[in-house]
């Protein structure tokens, strides 16, 4: 383990070499942004209020970051037509395209036909590919590939909507019930950790009638919640684990990442809930941890950038809760802060 410490200092030294050797001779490139259709950030922040820049803060930070790195950068919004995107490729023929779609017509999972055009257009772009935002997004597809490749993640069953509704009986409650394909904590809420029968219904169906979507229900994992931030293609580099630490929401609550968790920020202020790397871990875990993240990235087929999501338990056994492929890229968000504490700026990291 001291080994494997040691190796992971060096990797971030000649990773930050690299890095800064390939940002003085970066070519500057016209980079097409692509937002959806309501997320496009204005030039400049003045006039509008937090609230309102936080709609679209990732995207202002890295469209904003990009220019002033010296890329010609131009914006478009898509909503459920590529007919804009396919026009603005063959005029204006950008080098790359820095793709920060995280939906399309409104449906999470049909952001691959977005990259899949891209592919079919030759058009170099940013993030993961079809494939593996395919498998990612799928959760219960995404588990059970896991589960072949001998990867730790909660025991769970699927409800579909649309069928006669069948409680799992080989679970061991606590329970955790979310939707099978919608991501940012859409739907979780203290509510989704179920105790009984009874309560484990009346959270399928909020999911199957509100969010609109299959259920998927996990045992309950206690413990510690840890992020790991991978980026590269053929060579990977694990960027420092990061935690989220629940505050006082633990004394009162279940310590999990519900929606207000995640976005409300005076809710985050009034609980003490924050993110930042993680503390006393031992070298043991974090060589677990780093494996780990490796398969998931290489078993998913991602490429570009992801985060993936464990929980540790007391007992020192990790498990892996989901594999998010293109996370949040504000520069105050935990992918970002993660690359900091290697040493790698925020403009670095887009470059």
């Amino acid at each position: 383990p001291a080994a494997c410490a040691l190796d992971v200092g060096k990797n971030y030294a000649l990773v930050r070499q690299s890095r800064e050797s390939a940002s003085r001779g970066m070519k500057k490139m016209r980079t097409l942004v692509v937002v959806h259709a309501t997320l496009v950030p204005p030039d400049d922040l003045a006039g509008y209020s937090d609230k309102q820049v936080e709609e679209w803060r990732t995207e202002y930070d890295v469209i904003s970051t990009l220019r002033k790195a010296g890329h010609e950068v131009r914006c478009l919004g898509v909503s459920d037509s590529v007919a804009e995107l396919r026009g603005m490729i063959a005029e204006w023929q950008p080098d790359i395209v820095f793709n920060l779609l995280e939906e399309f017509d409104g449906i999470v999972k049909y952001d691959q036909h977005v990259v899949a055009f891209l592919e079919l257009m030759r058009q170099p772009y940013t993030g993961c590919n079809p494939r593996g935002l395919l498998l990612a997004r799928d959760k219960p597809l995404c588990k059970q590939l896991l589960s072949y490749h001998r990867i730790p993640s909660p025991n769970f069953a699927v409800v579909r909507r649309g069928v006669k509704l069948k409680i799992p009986r080989k679970l061991k409650y606590p329970l955790f019930v979310k939707s099978a394909t919608e991501d940012a904590s859409l739907g979780i809420a203290q509510a989704s950790i179920v105790e009984d029968p009874a309560r484990l219904k009346e959270r399928i169906q909020f999911v199957h009638e509100q969010v609109k979507s299959d259920a998927l229900i996990e045992e309950y994992i206690e413990g510690r919640e840890l992020y790991v931030a991978v980026l590269g293609n053929e060579r990977l580099t694990r960027l420092p684990v990061w935690e989220m630490v629940f505050g006082t929401l633990g004394d009162s609550a279940a310590a999990i990442a519900t929606r207000k968790v995640k976005w409300d920020k005076r809710y985050q202020q009034k609980h003490g809930i924050t993110t930042h790397a993680a503390l006393d871990l031992s070298p043991t875990i974090v060589a677990r941890l780093d494996k780990l993240s490796r398969r998931i990235y290489r078993a998913l087929g991602m490429s570009g950038y992801a985060r993936m999501d464990f929980r540790v338990t007391p007992a020192g056994e990790v498990y892996v809760l989901e594999a998010n492929p293109n996370p949040n890229l504000s520069e105050d968000e935990d992918f970002s802060q993660s690359a900091l504490a290697t040493d790698i700026a925020y403009a670095e990291m887009l470059d």
